[in-house]
């Protein structure tokens, strides 16, 4: 019929004729078929009203601010109706089209919308109106994992484990749905009430406009002597005018730096990959080497290839034969340095490129349940008291 006559079937009835296709292909039995439409039975109808009314901010009572960036900024707020609290994230749209991420955006919507994973912050709304795009989405109160590593220093392993375990679970969910996030870093993996961690801010977060890194492709230079530039092979020169910093002289200026980073329209690229700056072709593997990033900041406490300015931390990524050091201090075990090895390195050695399997197996996460991960007790339970607590976020001025 709705070949002859596109206009006598509505979509959901498409949706549903296509699904119950779909299942009698796949021989689902029947009960199960039942189960499956009665779900997309469900969903349909609550789409249905969410139609009826379309939203709008005034429909929210704004509260707290709890992030802000490039685009916008992020609120608590509460639904007036309801009474729920969500996270109101909203984004400038004369700044976006100006830096060419409105494609972007949808996607992100698209794939906030579509996933329906424990590891994922939930999308439930969003509108817009002349001026911005308002994104409504779970308040997680338990803060992001930024600011538990500036409460802490570093994590124990243990600690880090459960995490980077969790960090492993959340972006093999999106690489599932064919989405590559680009953008891992600490201040995207927010944690819930009981401490569990989900991943948050597909691309709404400042994209890296690496026009503002130039000749990354050049070799690397060691200013005084000449400046003349270091072949990629010697792996192990450190750069000899820069006095050797402790690890705790490090951490201090790391954590100095940090805020001001976040929250500045470069945005810091301490954890992207190097093929993402050098604007080579690149795929999934580009979030494992952020997650190497992150497992290494965990416990040493600054980021790989920090540097003060953002520019010199773009080169000494793009040579990173050169820069990965292991600090002693830092007391990693062989396998601790072993994972992030594999995981900062070239795409074709790098962990993780034939899919999450490969990073689980390795010896670092012996004794991890998988499958029990998200129903353990978290490695930090955050305190929050109340459902409008943020204490566990930054203080903004209004």
């Amino acid at each position: 019929i709705a070949h002859h006559h596109p206009d006598l079937i509505s979509l959901s009835t498409f949706r549903r004729w296509m699904l119950e296709r779909k299942l009698q292909d796949a021989e689902v039995p029947a009960e199960e078929q039942n189960n499956i439409l009665k779900h997309l039975e469900k969903k349909e109808t609550e789409y249905m009203r969410l139609q009826r009314h379309k939203m709008g901010v005034e429909d929210f009572e704004l509260l707290t601010i709890i992030g802000r960036g490039a685009f916008g900024e992020v609120r608590l707020c509460r639904e007036k109706t309801s009474k729920s609290v969500y996270a109101m994230k909203k984004l400038k749209k004369s700044e976006m089209l100006r830096r060419g991420q409105v494609e972007h955006v949808k996607a992100e919507r698209n794939l906030l919308a579509e996933v329906d994973s424990a590891y994922i912050v939930k999308l439930y709304y969003s509108f817009q109106d002349d001026e911005f795009l308002y994104l409504i989405m779970e308040y997680l109160p338990g803060g992001d994992m930024m600011t538990l590593l500036m409460r802490k220093d570093t994590l124990t392993e243990d600690e880090a484990k459960f995490y980077i375990a969790e960090t492993v679970l959340a972006i093999e969910s999106i690489h599932k749905h064919n989405y590559i996030h680009r953008d891992i870093k600490p201040d995207n993996l927010l944690l819930d009430l009981s401490g569990h961690l989900k991943l948050s801010d597909f691309g709404l977060c400042k994209p890296l406009d690496s026009s503002n890194f130039p000749n990354l492709n050049e070799p690397d230079y060691t200013p005084g002597k000449g400046a003349k530039p270091l072949p990629d092979n010697t792996s192990r020169l450190t750069n000899s005018s820069a006095p050797k910093r402790t690890q705790q002289e490090q951490l201090s200026h790391w954590q100095k730096n940090r805020r001001m980073l976040a929250y500045s329209t470069v945005g810091t690229p301490d954890y992207i990959a190097p093929e993402v700056l050098l604007k080579k072709g690149y795929g999934m593997e580009c979030d494992w080497w952020s997650l190497g990033a992150i497992m290494y900041e965990m416990l040493v406490g600054y980021p790989p290839f920090y540097s003060e300015d953002p520019m010199s931390t773009c080169r000494k990524i793009v040579n990173w034969r050169s820069h990965l050091k292991f600090p002693e201090e830092a007391k990693l075990s062989s396998e601790t340095k072993d994972l992030i090895s594999k995981l900062l390195c070239n795409v074709e050695q790098r962990l993780g490129t034939k899919g999450a399997h490969e990073i689980k197996a390795h010896t670092w996460f012996r004794g991890v349940q998988w499958e029990k991960l998200y129903q353990m007790k978290a490695a930090f339970i955050p305190e929050v008291n109340g459902e409008l607590d943020t204490q566990n976020f930054e203080k903004f001025e209004e």
